[in-house]
């Protein structure tokens, strides 16, 4: 099974730090409680407003199903309300070592 990559880079008011970490986790952990996965996810922080959060999935059709769920979820739009200028990358996952 290949797995995909789904990587999110944003911007975020320095202030609103420990929002952007509280509202990552309940989005998290809303979409694994209706789908499955992401099966992991890191967030990194580049410099003082900016973010890459890198998501993993089984497959793209895990990917794909959990987005159509994602535009519906409370903690999608609170996530997202954090969040400024995003803009997100998909791949498969090719080499791991």
């Amino acid at each position: 099974m290949t797995a995909i990559i789904r990587t999110t880079r944003f911007t975020a008011d320095p202030a609103a730090t420990e929002e952007v970490l509280t509202r990552r986790v309940a989005l998290i952990a809303a979409l694994r409680a209706r789908r499955s996965g992401p099966t992991e996810a890191s967030l990194t922080r580049i410099d003082e407003r900016t973010w890459v959060d890198i998501w993993r999935w089984e497959s793209q059709a895990d990917l794909e199903a959990a987005m159509e769920v994602a535009h519906t979820l409370p903690e999608a739009k609170a996530a997202f309300e954090v969040a400024q200028d995003p803009s997100a990358e998909t791949g498969e996952l090719v080499d791991e070592r």
